[in-house]
């Protein structure tokens, strides 16, 4: 299975804008043979919307859901994008699966990070959230989940091969330790392969740390991205290439609890 992950600079609050991003990207995607795209944290409204984000955000089977899996029927590339949610009176920082005309998948971020987020968004409670792609099954985690060793090893024991992080990783002291550290880890701790999604640049509340990796079963890293800029990486993602670092690397064999 292809996959392709965006690096994306956000317009904070223009959903028009970033919907046009993402499809640019899923063309370029689908160019390139991948079978799935992946767009960052909150990529549809912009991390840094603030309070109009209760106002965009929208039910998953809403205009913008039609018109992602419009875009996915088109192009024949299953989408995988970060957007805010709206259930009834309830936002969620969610992420949506879309693959062309089957019924869509949403996640629904369970450990919020810090006042901004806690403000805007209702907690999910933890989950598994599994999706069969390709004959790969996909995990699905939102930024902050997968800073908890827990998160990942949920979803490997699942039967989870890839999971997914759509994220808005912003510029710290620790942003680099996170991206190019701890994720080759939980990928390594769990033999699956993890895609690590942000956000480059700045919007008018926060500026983000670029550093979107996809990383391998045995902790190396297939692509990477750099700080600064938009990127489009692309990875062949063939669990039986790494077949010799989960036979050597028994963790979840091996874990007793």
């Amino acid at each position: 299975m292809r996959l392709a992950i965006l690096q994306m600079q956000a317009k904070a609050g223009d959903t028009a804008a970033n919907l046009a991003r993402i499809e640019r990207a899923a063309e370029d995607a689908a160019a390139q043979g991948a079978h799935l795209l992946v767009a960052p944290e909150l990529a549809v409204t912009g991390y840094g919307a603030g309070a109009a984000m209760t106002t965009l955000a929208e039910p998953a089977d809403g205009p913008i859901a039609q018109r992602l899996a419009a875009l996915s029927q088109r192009l024949g590339i299953a989408l995988a994008v970060g957007f805010a949610e709206r259930d009834g009176g309830t936002v969620w920082n969610s992420a949506l699966y879309i693959d062309g005309d089957r019924p869509p998948i949403v996640y629904r971020k369970a450990h919020l990070y810090g006042p901004y987020e806690r403000g805007l968004f209702t907690p999910a409670l933890p989950t598994a959230t599994l999706i069969e792609h390709r004959g790969i099954k996909i995990g699905m985690l939102i930024c902050y989940d997968v800073e908890f060793p827990e998160t990942v090893r949920r979803l490997a024991q699942a039967g989870a091969a890839l999971v997914i992080v759509p994220t808005a990783l912003p510029v710290s002291d620790h942003s680099e330790l996170i991206a190019r550290k701890m994720i080759p880890v939980r990928a390594f701790e769990n033999q699956v392969f993890v895609a690590y999604v942000n956000h480059s640049g700045a919007d008018p509340l926060f500026s983000f740390a670029g550093l979107s990796v996809i990383a391998a079963p045995d902790g190396s890293l297939l692509a990477e991205a750099g700080v600064e800029g938009e990127a489009l990486l692309v990875a062949d993602i063939e669990p039986a290439e790494f077949a010799a670092s989960a036979e050597a690397n028994t963790y979840l064999r091996d874990l007793r609890v």
